[in-house]
């Protein structure tokens, strides 16, 4: 990858090359002075750890040495900066786990086990919401998931392009769904009010509003129709599923 900036991806502001060396391990260890006990590991788990709890806005280099009982200068020693270190976060999270056992369903349930296990990754670390990946600098655990991804539906048989395309397409559709669960639970943290206390506030402008004739459509809905039970990522998920079915089975009908 060549840029007119020498290797900076302005979007992160990380050093791409330097990223790549950091992400494959071919740069883990700082030219001089490095503090007993101090490991690139450790720097990225903590700063995991930093954003799952207060977001990553909180995760800076002098907040990090601080956390670590360092000075700032032996973090740079490292990694160069917060760009790059969250290129290392991104990779981190996205790690396959190591017990991870070998996996026998079809290509459906490969499809489906990746959107429940990438809404569970938004639901574990919402910060990664709110980090451009676009264009991600591609370290071992994204290759390895990506790769653990494929394996599983390569079975459906369409072209690699188009599994490509299913895979941004299911994770474009969870994102979304992710987005809104984690909106929600920021509304109540930062509100106060519970989802039910929201709406009930509502209600009574909302009935009257409903019985002024001008949304009938609307006002003929079910009582339950925006209620809690109805699963809408599961619905959406299986019409999503069903879609590629119906894709595969042409596929397949076509020879």
């Amino acid at each position: 990858m060549t840029s007119t900036n020498g290797g900076d991806d302005r979007r992160t502001g990380s050093d791409i090359t330097r990223s790549l060396e950091l992400l494959w391990g071919e740069g883990d260890r700082p030219a001089r002075g490095p503090k007993p006990g101090l490991t690139l590991d450790r720097i990225v788990t903590e700063a995991v750890r930093l954003a799952d709890a207060e977001g990553l806005a909180a995760v800076s280099m002098r907040r990090l040495s601080t956390e670590l009982g360092t000075g700032t200068m032996s973090l740079y020693r490292y990694v160069p900066g917060k760009g790059d270190l969250v290129d290392l976060m991104l990779d981190r999270v996205n790690t396959p786990p190591e017990d991870d056992e070998p996996f026998t369903g079809g290509w459906r349930e490969g499809v489906e086990a990746f959107a429940r296990e990438t809404l569970v990754l938004y639901r574990r670390h919402p910060w990664l919401l709110h980090v451009n990946q676009a264009r991600p600098v591609l370290g071992p655990g994204a290759v390895g998931g990506l790769d653990r991804v494929l394996s599983r539906i390569k079975p459906m048989g369409l072209t690699d392009p188009e599994l490509i395309g299913v895979i941004v397409m299911t994770e474009g559709y969870v994102t979304g769904v992710a987005r809104t669960q984690v909106h929600e639970a920021e509304a109540v943290t930062r509100s106060g009010l519970s989802e039910r206390d929201f709406w009930e506030a509502q209600a009574p402008t909302l009935e009257r509003i409903m019985k002024s004739g001008r949304y009938p459509t609307l006002a003929g809905l079910t009582e339950d129709s925006f209620g809690p039970d109805f699963d809408h990522f599961e619905f959406g998920l299986q019409r999503l599923l069903d879609g590629l079915d119906a894709l595969v089975a042409r596929r397949r009908a076509e020879g």
